[in-house]
């Protein structure tokens, strides 16, 4: 079968969000490069796909926490022109509190949710702008807006992909590249057993599963979304919190403090 859109690179590809995104997009007509450390569950994805759909699917086994196998993905997203589409999917999460999480764990944490993902989006974005556009759908949570609920350095790490993605729309929207970034709450996942809290143990009306969460994420992708919130029920609640932001914005600098903090200066 030809390729008509491109292909899809995904990363965090062997289970959960990340093979719902290889199902859909080749589906949706993309031949796939999926990325992930364990190769028997990789490869069986890549089986299953190709059995029903036919398209062609290429397997890349890396870790994204080391070094060496993250700069081969970033040579093959600025190698291959037909990479149309950048899903950054992987990451891990933790729910400890910051005082009883081991700090190396931390690290590795910010290493793959946030170093790894800005390395990979740095490799595709420039070939994909002097292309003509491109897509990056970058995968965060809820908690880069509330980082109270859970782990706050994991929270801190989803608030630097939104960040990251709004600054890519800034620059980059204008000149062909799509960016959307997904907030999804609590997906049925392993994600959950991985952070030491399984996911039978949250309230079941809280966890969407990922078939629901991909599909709704793509539909956000379709209407020309920026920030896709799965769970929102009424977008205005995100227009209104991006306007009050913006409203904000106008008022963060200035060349003398604010009047209520005036009374505080040494006399000029």
């Amino acid at each position: 079968m030809s390729t008509t859109l491109g292909t899809a690179l995904i990363t965090g590809a062997s289970s959960g969000i990340g093979a719902v995104y290889a199902d859909r997009l080749a589906r949706r007509g993309h031949d796939l490069i999926l990325v992930a450390r364990n190769r028997q569950k990789l490869d069986a994805v890549a089986e299953r796909i190709t059995s029903a759909t036919g398209r062609s699917v290429e397997v890349l086994i890396a870790d994204l926490g080391q070094g060496e196998d993250l700069r081969r993905v970033e040579a093959v997203l600025r190698s291959n022109a037909d990479i149309s589409v950048l899903v950054n999917n992987a990451g891990f999460g933790a729910v400890t509190g910051l005082v009883d999480s081991d700090v190396d764990a931390m690290e590795s944490m910010i290493a793959l949710n946030a170093t790894a993902l800005t390395r990979l989006t740095y490799a595709f974005a420039p070939g994909a702008v002097s292309r003509g556009g491109g897509t990056v759908i970058n995968i965060g949570s809820i908690v880069a807006v509330v980082p109270e609920l859970l782990n706050g350095v994991y929270g801190a790490s989803k608030a630097f992909v939104l960040a990251l993605s709004q600054s890519l729309r800034h620059e980059l929207g204008e000149k062909g590249l799509r960016v959307q970034v997904v907030l999804p709450g609590a997906t049925a996942t392993d994600f959950w057993e991985i952070a030491g809290t399984p996911v039978e143990s949250l309230p079941q009306g809280w966890v969407m599963s990922a078939d629901d969460m991909v599909d709704a994420a793509l539909a956000g992708l379709d209407a020309g979304e920026f920030v896709t919130l799965p769970a929102l029920p009424d977008i205005e609640m995100w227009d209104s919190y991006q306007a009050a932001r913006q409203a904000l914005s106008g008022s963060l600098s200035n060349s003398r403090p604010a009047e209520r903090y005036r009374h505080t200066l040494a006399p000029r």
